[in-house]
């Protein structure tokens, strides 16, 4: 087994963390005040702030309600939303320094362990977990164990980064199990100990017009997948022309006539349908029984999402020949991608700067690919200017006093959440803190 499948402990290292901490707020967010906003300075990320967040607003009582559930006698389980990758463990590691310095984060098995030894135990020092995927038992243990003494574990029940700020996806039941099994642990020693899932979501909205740096980062975009712009387009329509193209391309692959005239909607449950298709002929349901050909997948999110959950444990356990692991894994894949622009995108006739930006961070992570510069932005991609951070915290589910299902208090997280970004969303509206363009994914 390779160095990147295993867990390693964390081994954390309180003087490392204050000094990243520190590193963190001036240099990662806030940039050099005085060199951040003048030439040519401003055109270096260490001195304009790398993920370039210029104001955070979190209330105190926001930050209050964080605090109070964390600390000895209390498993503590933090469950940020994930809208942006790299801007993440910034603020993430922004927020616990407040409340619990010493909260260990889950992060990716390619951060933590797949950047070398050295890296790796950088990482291992400011208390990150590595998440391996199908293998998550003693990360999970480690965990909970941390959990217990009263530090905090920060972990993001969305799973991976959608780049969709106003939304919260569907979320992953781990820290919900994790805070059950710390509850039991906890209550075998003190029948008084509580147990926590206390939810975070943040919002970034640029201070000001950054078209014509998302412009340029379109333009980028275009040269680099080899896709014309037309002339007359505006920026959210470039936008969608790019998608609009890769979709095409994904339904030739597919032997299909792209739908020139059809909503994007449309054609992509079309595309997904076919894929899904495709792939469930490949994979037994169980014990070797085939999908039933004449019932074909209608695009059902949860069907889709069950389809690709046999796919992923049907690779792992090394099934088929090599060439069969190929096409499911190539399958699986496409599918993936194409559902990573999900109905939020068509919801509303408007659409922000920031859902424009976002939709940019998007392609270049899931299609510009070879280059240093795109692998540079896969792992620290840089806003088109400098952002205000709204962070609040919900009201914290208290496992110890919940009723109700894991599944219900997974659902009830999930409420808490959306309905925390959907305030922030409302506020910022109202104060005028976006700019609005047609949206032409939008289709009545």
């Amino acid at each position: 087994m390779s160095r990147i499948d295993v867990f390693v402990a964390p081994k954390p290292s309180p003087a490392l963390i204050k000094i990243m901490t520190f590193v963190n707020r001036i240099v990662m967010l806030h940039g050099i005040p005085g060199l951040r906003d003048l030439l040519p300075f401003n055109r270096l990320a260490v001195l304009h702030g790398v993920a370039n967040v210029r104001h955070i607003d979190f209330p105190d009582d926001d930050r209050r309600r964080l605090e109070d559930c964390c600390g000895t006698g209390k498993a503590t389980f933090i469950t940020p939303n994930h809208p942006e990758f790299f801007t993440d463990w910034m603020i993430d590691k922004e927020i616990v320094s407040q409340v619990s310095p010493l909260a260990a984060s889950w992060a990716t098995h390619g951060v933590v362990n797949g950047l070398g030894r050295i890296m790796q135990k950088f990482w291992l020092a400011n208390n990150l977990i590595a998440q391996i995927p199908g293998n998550s038992g003693a990360a999970k243990e480690h965990s909970v164990a941390w959990a217990l003494k009263g530090h905090g574990v920060l972990l993001h029940p969305e799973g991976g980064v959608g780049w969709h700020a106003n939304v919260a996806a569907p979320l992953l039941p781990g820290a919900i199990e994790m805070g059950f099994e710390a509850l039991k642990r906890g209550h075998a020693t003190d029948g008084d100990f509580k147990a926590w899932i206390a939810p975070v979501v943040w919002k970034l909205a640029f201070t000001g017009n950054v078209e014509p740096a998302l412009a340029q980062e379109c333009g980028y975009v275009e040269k680099s997948l080899k896709i014309e712009r037309h002339a007359t387009d505006t920026l959210a329509e470039r936008v969608h022309h790019i998608y609009a193209t890769l979709l095409s391309r994904d339904e030739s692959a597919c032997d299909m006539m792209p739908d020139a005239q059809g909503s994007y909607a449309a054609r992509q449950k079309r595309l997904l349908i076919e894929l899904s298709r495709r792939l469930g002929k490949l994979i037994p349901v169980e014990s070797g029984a085939p999908v039933d050909s004449g019932a074909p997948i209608q695009s059902d999110t949860n069907e889709i999402a069950e389809l690709l959950r046999r796919s992923r444990r049907w690779l792992r356990e090394g099934a088929g020949d090599p060439e069969e692991q190929r096409r499911v894994r190539a399958l699986a894949d496409t599918i993936q991608r194409i559902q990573r622009v999900g109905p939020w995108a068509w919801s509303s006739p408007r659409i922000t700067q920031e859902e424009i930006a976002e939709h940019l961070k998007r392609i270049r992570n899931d299609y510009c690919k070879g280059t240093l510069r795109d692998t540079i932005n896969r792992f620290v991609p840089q806003p088109a200017g400098p952002r205000r951070a709204h962070i609040r915290a919900p009201e914290p589910l208290g496992l110890h006093a919940w009723q109700g299902s894991a599944d219900e208090a997974l659902a009830e997280l999930h409420r808490r959440m959306q309905d925390a970004i959907t305030t922030i969303v409302g506020q910022v509206e109202a104060g005028g803190g976006f700019i609005f363009h047609p949206n032409p994914f939008y289709h009545r």
